[in-house]
């Protein structure tokens, strides 16, 4: 497997040159703001010794500057749900949040380049063996508020009744406080709940997958969300994504998107 240089080197090759154009729509201050959700353990694993986050996201978003010749800027936020309300205040030029429709009315996105399977986590003694047992009338649905996996179950959930917490700790608390039926969350962290909890267990199905994609405000130069559609392309196809997984120790937590048939 390449590394992440020379995967860099790679994508420099394949990529089309930066005119003024891409520059303007991607860096209008002549430096790279990225928009980091902190709250993603999987995207960001850590800090640099000067407090920069490190992970596959902050990766992708130095990858990128590094492509188009700018310094990255990160701005952090506590949750995707604030890095998508910060698209309407120019806030960041690029965020790396999870792709969904209801955030797709300020910000265009990629593909998605990396993806985490979103399931949830029952009692030992439940009946409750599928995602298919879970949406039925009765059944009380602890999440995160605006996480993209809730997003996905209010578009979705017909008959189960979902009770949202502003925090995926404040999720579990109020699923054991209040004897949910059912906890949703992203598998890794659900796993690593069951692990250190007694009589919990994971479902082994999803109920979907929590694509993760790089965003520009609308409004912009279209060369600039073009650059980034084939920017996310090459990250995948040159083993750049891949690379920053390993690098980063969530292999077989976070997996490369499939490209869209």
């Amino acid at each position: 497997m390449p590394d992440v240089k020379s995967c860099i080197a790679t994508m420099r090759s394949a990529l089309p040159t930066v005119d003024d154009h891409i520059a303007e729509a991607l860096a209008p201050r002549g430096h790279l703001r990225a928009g980091i959700n902190l709250s993603n353990f999987l995207l960001v694993t850590g800090h640099s010794s000067s407090g920069q986050p490190q992970g596959v996201s902050p990766g992708m978003a130095a990858a990128l500057g590094e492509l188009v010749g700018r310094d990255v800027d990160y701005v952090t936020f506590e949750s995707p749900g604030a890095v998508a309300d910060a698209a309407e205040h120019d806030a960041w030029d690029i965020g790396t949040i999870g792709a969904d429709p209801a955030r797709a009315q300020f910000i265009q996105f990629t593909e998605a380049y990396c993806e985490i399977e979103s399931t949830c986590l029952v009692r030992t003694a439940s009946p409750i063996e599928s995602y298919a047992d879970v949406d039925q009338p009765g059944i009380k649905i602890g999440t995160k508020k605006r996480a993209a996996y809730t997003l996905w179950l209010e578009r979705h959930v017909k008959h189960a009744e979902l009770i949202q917490f502003d925090t995926m700790d404040a999720s579990l608390d109020g699923f054991l406080e209040d004897n949910l039926d059912v906890l949703a969350g992203l598998r890794p962290r659900l796993s690593e709940d069951a692990a250190r909890l007694t009589d919990m267990r994971v479902l082994t199905d999803r109920f979907a997958a929590v694509q993760q994609a790089i965003g520009t405000p609308k409004g912009r130069h279209p060369a600039g969300a073009d650059y980034l559609r084939q920017f996310v392309a090459n990250a995948k196809s040159s083993g750049l994504v891949q690379a920053l997984i390993d690098e980063h120790g969530t292999t077989g937590k976070l997996t490369v998107a499939q490209d869209a048939p």
